[in-house]
């Protein structure tokens, strides 16, 4: 299944439509925007079944999975604005300083008005569907542009919000490269975009004319500490998990390994005894194993293999697009496995004495996306604050962004902005100072020539 352009005149037609939707002022009211998060739940609960089944098409990915990872974390944010939009929206007054008594002050919630959700392939439904339920909860309109890469699931996607949605409000552009072109000719009042660096790159060029802001979700090596301390029965599982979780094509996957010399070759095994547990008849058959997405990608994960010792894995079928979990060992920090974020079964080995080894070698490199930590909880907090991350886990992996309480989101080259829960409508919100100020008094210090200049200095 192949994904048509759409064509740059209806792009433009499509911007257009919202801006001038948006100029209403119709999505400023908060049962309506209530009325569209109903509509939005209604919606996903009638395409559930068709936006799975596109999943395992494009991505073999179980109807469990597809649900723990992408579904139902949709589902859950929107129940959470529908019950909290009015909460989040409402006129907050602040305390005022005397300087500037008797006016009031309060933060106004607007909405920032259009705005442009562009989402990758590896989870194709939640990476554009979560980012959508702050957008309308904040009273944005959105054109969304899913990945091609996927085709079955986001022609779904396209149909969904059609059939959910009017176009002036919530509309789907699909294509390639060319089309990402076209949309990034165009002004938004926000653009959030979950992709890579480069891709990022591309995006922010294209909008500084406008100055538009961003939030980025992006990616990197996110590093996986094994500490001498570790419960490696529990660290093997939970990393297991973490790395096969949709075949590591997960921005928040652990990247690479850090093991404590003491224990590395006890890991190793325990990592494929626990492997064996998750997958008992391995994962080349399984069903609840994700594919990998395309044959390019393929070909250079598998091109890794050449850059260590295989201790673990190292089966691969092109035609299936299926790569075993593989361990490298004696993986130089050089090689090419460790310069690009892996997006992948496999799973570069290094190890270490001491844990400031490990400080050194992250803080030497770009800030990544996640960081996760296994040994003693106190050891975990102290490399915790002597690193950086988008999130962490200590003993685990990948279940800070199961929590929508607190954010998900990058830091430097992983990423700018945060975003799920009110984080959600924050991104797409703009806070507005005001102040009210009452005409029963005139102050007249405030006023040239600043009559009683030293009692106003003594305020401010």
């Amino acid at each position: 299944m192949a994904i048509e352009n759409t064509a740059p005149e209806r792009i433009e037609e499509l911007v257009q439509k919202q801006k001038d939707f948006f100029a209403t002022g119709t999505t400023r009211a908060i049962d309506w925007r209530r009325y569209q998060l109903k509509r939005f739940q209604e919606g996903l609960q009638k395409w559930e079944k068709p936006l799975c089944e596109a999943l395992w098409k494009d991505l073999h990915k179980s109807y469990e999975e597809a649900y723990m990872t992408e579904i139902g974390l949709v589902y859950g944010e929107i129940r959470e604005a529908r019950r909290k939009v009015g909460r989040w929206a409402r006129k907050r007054r602040k305390p005022t300083p005397l300087s500037v008594m008797p006016s009031s002050s309060y933060i106004v919630r607007e909405p920032l008005g259009n705005t442009l959700i562009v989402s990758p392939w590896n989870y194709p439904v939640q990476l554009l569907l979560n980012p959508l339920v702050g957008a309308i909860a904040a009273g944005c309109t959105a054109i969304l542009k899913p990945s091609p890469y996927v085709p079955n699931v986001s022609k779904a996607l396209e149909e969904m919000i059609a059939d959910t949605f009017e176009e002036n409000f919530v509309a789907v552009v699909q294509g390639n490269r060319e089309v990402n072109g076209e949309l990034f000719k165009h002004r938004y009042d926000l653009v959030f975009l979950t992709g890579s660096p480069s891709l990022a790159k591309i995006v922010m060029a294209a909008q500084a004319k406008y100055l538009t802001p961003m939030v980025l979700e992006l990616g990197g090596k996110s590093p996986c500490i094994v500490d001498k301390d570790a419960d490696l029965t529990i660290a093997a599982r939970r990393i297991a998990w973490g790395k096969c979780l949709n075949s590591g094509q997960t921005c928040i996957a652990p990247d690479y390994l850090f093991l404590h010399e003491s224990i590395k070759d006890a890991f190793i095994e325990a990592f494929k005894k626990e492997l064996a547990g998750l997958y008992p008849d391995g994962t080349e058959q399984s069903d609840y194993f994700v594919h990998i997405v395309k044959e390019s990608a393929f070909d250079r994960l598998v091109g890794y293999f050449k850059d260590g010792e295989i201790v673990a894995g190292g089966h691969a079928d092109r035609d299936k697009l299926w790569i075993e979990p593989t361990l490298l060992d004696k993986v130089s920090p050089d090689a090419p496995v460790m310069q690009e974020e892996i997006f992948g079964p496999i799973f570069p080995i290094m190890t270490f004495r001491d844990r400031y080894e490990v400080v050194n070698f992250v803080n030497g490199r770009e800030k990544p996306l996640a960081f996760y930590y296994f040994g003693n909880a106190s050891d975990g907090w102290d490399i915790i604050g002597r690193t950086t991350s988008g999130g962490a886990c200590i003993n685990d992996t990948i279940m800070h962004i199961a929590n929508s309480h607190i954010p998900f989101g990058g830091v430097g080259n992983s990423g700018v902005g945060n975003y799920h829960s009110e984080r959600s409508f924050l991104a797409f919100s703009h806070e507005r100072a005001v102040v009210k100020s009452p005409t029963w008094i005139d102050l007249k210090f405030r006023y040239m020539p600043y009559g009683l200049f030293g009692l106003v200095k003594k305020l401010l």
